[in-house]
Formats: C-alpha cells, sequence, structure tokens
C-alpha cells in the first residue's frame, strides 16, 4: 500500500531537516545577522531606522532563545529566525536577504560557531597540559621502567613519562591554533556562488562579526568545507594522543604493576566481584578516540565526491562535526579530571625497575674503554644470557666472568648497576636526568605562557 501524501510530506520533512543539530548554530545566525544588518546601510538597502529596527528585533529572538520561549516547527534554524523575525519586524525584514544566500549563511555560521568550540577546546587541553606538569614536579626523581613495546626498557623519570604528553599535547595545539587561522576567513557577502551585487565591505564585515580575514574567492567560499575536515583531523589526533595516555593508565593502574590509582569517581564496581574497580572513564576515552576517527572518516567520504560550490550534503557532515566537537570535549574534561586526580606510587615504579634494563649503560661502559658498539653489544647480550641461566643478577656475577667477555671490564663495573645514575647519566635536552627534568618542566611553563594558555 503506498503511504498517503500526509505521511509522505511529514517523511521527506523529517529527511531533509536539519534542525536537531544546526540549533547550536542560533547564536553565531543572530550575530552574523547583525552584523550584515549593518553592512547593509551603506550600499542603502536599508536606512538606520530599519536597521535598528531589525537588530531589535533580532536581539529580542535572541532573548527568546535564551529564555527557552523560542518555539518552532521549521526544519532548520535559518527559516526559524527568518520567519520569527518577519513577525517582529515586519515587510522590513525581508530586506535582511538581500544579496545573502542560505549557502553563504550556513557556511558563516558554522566557521564562526566552530570558531568559539576551537578556543574552548584549546583552553581545555591547555587545562590537562597544566595537570601534567603539576604531576611532574612531585615526581623528578621517580623513577620507574620505561617500556618499548611494552617490554621493560630503561630506567626513566616518572616526570619524564608524564611530561611525554605535555608534547604530544602542545602539538595538537599548534595544529589547533591553524586551524583557527583558517576558519577565522569570513564567506558573508559571496552570495549563492557569484559574489553580491551591493556595495557591501566585506572586510568591516568580516571584522564586525568577528572573523579575521575574508574568503578570496566566492564560488570556494561557499562549498569550502577544509576547515571543518581539518578540525577533525585535529580532534582525532587529540582522541589518539588521549587514547594512549589512557592505555598507559590502564595499564599502569592494574595492580600486576601497581603504578598508580586512577581516582574511584572515574571508576566503576563489577556486579559480580566486590573486589574490582574497572578504569571505566578512562576506558570510555580511549573507545571515544575511534568515534573520533569514524567522524573523520565519515566526512571526508562525503566531501570527496562534492563538485564545487555548495551542495546539500553538507548538512549530513555537520552532523559529523557536531559530533567530533561534543566527543572530543567530553574526552578532555574527563582526562583533565583524571589526570589531576591521579595518585602515584613511587615504590611499586621502583619495585619494577629490574638490573636488566641497566644493560644499554653496561655496554655504553665499554664504549667508553674504546670497544665499538656492535662488539660492546654482543658482549653484554651474551652476559645477560648467562646470568639468565644461572638465575642470577648481573650485579652478583663474579669480575671474573665479565672479564672472560672482554678484558675492558674492570672492578668499577659494578658502579652501573644503580638505577639512579643511569638516569643521571642521561642529561641532555630531552633526557630524564632530574636536571634535564626540571629544565622541561620550565621549557613547558614557558610554552604555556608564550601561547597565551597559561
Amino acid at each position: 500500500m503506498s503511504p498517503d501524501n500526509a505521511d509522505t510530506q511529514k517523511t521527506d520533512q523529517a529527511f531533509r531537516s536539519s534542525a536537531a543539530g544546526d540549533w547550536r548554530l542560533f547564536d553565531a545566525e543572530i550575530r552574523a545577522s547583525i552584523a550584515y544588518a549593518e553592512a547593509l546601510v551603506e550600499p542603502g538597502v536599508l536606512t538606520e531606522a530599519e536597521r535598528d529596527s531589525l537588530v531589535a528585533a533580532l536581539k529580542q529572538i535572541q532573548s527568546e532563545h535564551e529564555q527557552g520561549k523560542f518555539l518552532t516547527s521549521e526544519q532548520d534554524v535559518f527559516t526559524a529566525i527568518e520567519n520569527r523575525l518577519n513577525e517582529i519586524a515586519g515587510s522590513v525584514a525581508g530586506k535582511l536577504n538581500a544579496g545573502r544566500s542560505r549557502n553563504e549563511q550556513v557556511m558563516t555560521t558554522l566557521r564562526l560557531w566552530l570558531l568559539d568550540e576551537m578556543e574552548a577546546i584549546g583552553e581545555s587541553v591547555a587545562a590537562i597540559q597544566s595537570a601534567l606538569i603539576q604531576q611532574a614536579e612531585g615526581h623528578v626523581a621517580t623513577l620507574m621502567p620505561g617500556y618499548t613495546h611494552f617490554q621493560p626498557a630503561q630506567v626513566v623519570s616518572c616526570a619524564h613519562w608524564l611530561l611525554s604528553y605535555f608534547w604530544m599535547l602542545a602539538r595538537d595545539q599548534e595544529r589547533l591554533t591553524a586551524a583557527i587561522g583558517r576558519t577565522s576567513s569570513c564567506p558573508l557577502g559571496s552570495g549563492s556562488l557569484a559574489g553580491t551585487s551591493y556595495r557591501i565591505d566585506r572586510r568591516a564585515l568580516a571584522q564586525a562579526i568577528g572573523f579575521s580575514e575574508v574568503t578570496e574567492n566566492s564560488m570556494d567560499a561557499v562549498g569550502d568545507s577544509d576547515f571543518a575536515a581539518e578540525f577533525l583531523f585535529v580532534a582525532a589526533m587529540l582522541g589518539i594522543h588521549l587514547s594512549r595516555l589512557a592505555e598507559d593508565l590502564i595499564l599502569y593502574s592494574n595492580p600486576a604493576l601497581g603504578f598508580l590509582t586512577i581516582d574511584a569517581r572515574y571508576t566503576g564496581g563489577s556486579v559480580l566481584m566486590p573486589h574490582k574497580r574497572n578504569p571505566e572513564a578512562v576506558e570510555l576515552s580511549r573507545g571515544k578516540a575511534g568515534r573520533l576517527l569514524g567522524d573523520l572518516m565519515g566526512f571526508m567520504s562525503t566531501l570527496k565526491g562534492l563538485p564545487s560550490t555548495y551542495n546539500q550534503d553538507t548538512q549530513e557532515n555537520r552532523q559529523a562535526l557536531f559530533d567530533g566537537v561534543d566527543t572530543l570535549t567530553s574526552m578532555l574534561n574527563i582526562m583533565q579530571g583524571v589526570v589531576e586526580t591521579l595518585t602515584i606510587h613511587p615504590d611499586k615504579m621502583w619495585d619494577a625497575l629490574d638490573e636488566r634494563i641497566l644493560a644499554s649503560d653496561l655496554a655504553d661502559y665499554l664504549v667508553s674503554r674504546a670497544v665499538p658498539y656492535r662488539e660492546a653489544y654482543a658482549i653484554v647480550e651474551r652476559l645477560v644470557e648467562k646470568a639468565e641461566r644461572e638465575d642470577m643478577l648481573l650485579s652478583e656475577m663474579p669480575l671474573a666472568d665479565f672479564q672472560a667477555e672482554s678484558p675492558a671490564f674492570d672492578a668499577d663495573v659494578f658502579a652501573i648497576f644503580d638505577y639512579s645514575r643511569s638516569a643521571a647519566q642521561r642529561g641532555t635536552i630531552g633526557g630524564t636526568s632530574s636536571a634535564a627534568i626540571r629544565a622541561q618542566i620550565r621549557q613547558a611553563n614557558t610554552w604555556l605562557m608564550e601561547n597565551g594558555l597559561a
């Protein structure tokens, strides 16, 4: 049976509607419309009195929205605002659309909304960076195993591990700043695709709205979604870095290691096993990184098939952008709290140190006595294998066993088996010695201040 016309019309409206997500563009549309009304005075489209009437009406609509009194059944926010403006201001409302297309309205408000969101995201990332620095400051001298392939590798400071995530997030901040710069370009004044015949000062209009530049080509302006794709890439990279941090926290909080404790507010109990506290919020952050990747891939998949200028497909892409902002914002809020409330256990980290991770120091010892590194590597490898066969520590082996492998060994070789010495040896920029880490903390604080994030 064929659906009746009413059902068909209802289904069609639901299919076309973008209202569910686009309401978040409300404030940006009001802001842009007020600026556009101001810009229409100079070319003579509006008188000053008409402009004042429209601006007052737009502000009233803004107030109604803020008070929850703005109710509509329209399929998009732009039509809803336009209809309400007609009700308040009368026929003069129609003048506001002189030279202005829905295409440029969508792109302008989307950029404007995203700029505000990106600024807030940058502040949230900075809060996590500050929390990492604060934790690091208390654990400069806390030693732990550093891992590669999640196998014990070398001695590092806990602060060094924490700060590694600071610099990942610093790169994300730099990408975000670059994306903000490219997003802050105003399409308004581009018309549907060919520009406007009205003598509008586009640069003054852009400045009035809050953009730093204007778009250079009207066809490109109404079809450009690069700024949104770029943000989603930045969001995906941020998500990946937060996911890697989450993975470390999950592993290090496992009782088998016990390096740290995640605050109870970010964990959940087991339905069956009363002794368990599961790192649920951290696991969800790790999982949401995949969602951010999905938003990026979905967005790019739609974008790749579009011809030039505006296409309605971008309505679907906006949903991916909205979801990306919401998902990333929630992740940042949770991970900030997790890092700020983290309890680190230096004794557990120390207990996890194993003399085998000093093997590279042993090789360096030989290199300092003119043994070529590859030869030194092979010598130490044989010593490690011998110690494992005989179930003893390297430091428990007699000097004769060392000298049997190389005459370069002397009695001072046993000084190598000192974890603090191992860390202290690595004092170059970016190293894990206490002095290098304190310098790194100073540099991290300086980075935040220089980027206006402190």
